[in-house]
């Protein structure tokens, strides 16, 4: 089989639950694996180290760095412990031991990189940028929220949408390794991650997009499962998509990785009771956004949330890279 084929380069670009979960899967399959996260949260542990030691948040990068980790499991343990009394109270040690490695190095993605390195993790993981930034969101009622961790409670309860989002300072610049492994990717993967905070930071960093649009890459988005109350209230396959085409000014991916399985009744009730849903898909809007749609079964439900299945997602993205990346159009 080709090497493009067997063993892909795979750029995926994220942040959050979804992008480290992906990454648990995807790490027994291919070792070309370079993973591009936001640097926008500022709430939680993150937040309190960004503000405390001027750094960029360590959270999402180092959720990745440990998802990709080769560890025992005492380290995977130690890693993920979060203290439980006095000053350090819901931080965790990986965060902090993160910001040790930034207090030693010069730049925040070379502290990413001597991190990656202690635990031999499979591929690597890049900061899309090395900017202190931070993400403002503006309302289709003329409204604007500041602060990743302030934009899902500014919307709920009300009926505006989010209309665009953008970082502050606007358009920082990108980390050029994270535009080279875009650039370089066989298979580039969006998602899976909150649409507007963890998937769009990235995309409104100068030279991202740009970059995505451009690559001669197998391009696409994995679909969230269910929607996010506070982001995505209502959104179906296309409204997802479209936000994605209008915020970053390009027609990203010609493919959708969306689940096909139903999710148990239950799960859909104490969802729906805090506002979210499973997304609907609505093919023919979605066709008409040049989009083609793979459905699979992909999702997972355990300890009471709804979660794609890394094991299965990563199979399923392999899968149709193989199938279907001799075309770049949908039909």
């Amino acid at each position: 089989m080709n090497e493009r084929f067997s063993s892909p380069r795979i750029a995926v670009i994220g942040g959050g639950t979804g992008l480290s979960t992906m990454l648990r899967g995807l790490k027994k399959l291919s070792r070309n694996i370079t993973a591009i996260v936001t640097v926008a949260d500022d709430g939680g542990g993150s937040g309190m180290l960004r503000a405390d030691l001027g750094m960029p948040p360590p959270g999402d990068v180092r959720n990745c760095i440990q998802a990709l980790a080769n560890t025992e499991p005492i380290m995977e343990k130690l890693l993920a412990y979060r203290f439980t009394e006095g000053s350090l109270k819901g931080q965790s040690f990986g965060n902090l031991f993160l910001a040790a490695l930034n207090g030693m190095s010069d730049t925040f993605d070379e502290a990413v990189r001597r991190m990656s390195d202690v635990l031999a993790i499979t591929g690597r993981v890049l900061p899309v940028t090395n900017e202190n930034v931070y993400l403002a969101a503006e309302f289709s009622d003329g409204s604007e929220a500041v602060g990743e961790s302030h934009i899902a409670e500014f919307k709920k309860g009300t009926d505006k949408r989010i209309e665009r989002v953008r970082l502050i300072p606007e358009r920082p610049r990108a980390l050029p390794e994270a535009i080279r492994a875009i650039e370089e990717a066989d298979m580039i993967v969006l998602g899976p991650g909150s649409l507007y905070t963890s998937i769009m930071p990235n995309l409104v960093t100068d030279g991202v997009a740009e970059a995505v649009a451009r690559a001669d890459a197998f391009k696409i988005y994995v679909l969230n499962v269910m929607t996010q109350d506070g982001e995505t209230e209502g959104y179906t396959a296309s409204d997802h998509i479209s936000a994605l085409f209008s915020n970053s000014g390009e027609h990203l991916f010609d493919w959708c990785l969306a689940n096909c399985l139903a999710i148990p009744a239950d799960f859909v009730r104490r969802y729906a009771s805090e506002g979210a849903e499973p997304v609907k898909i609505d093919d023919e809007a979605v066709k008409k956004l040049g989009v083609g749609i793979v459905r699979a079964p992909v999702a997972g439900w355990r300890s009471g949330y709804v979660r794609h299945d890394p094991d299965v997602l990563s199979r399923e993205l392999l899968r149709v890279y193989r199938e279907k990346s001799h075309t770049r159009v949908y039909g």
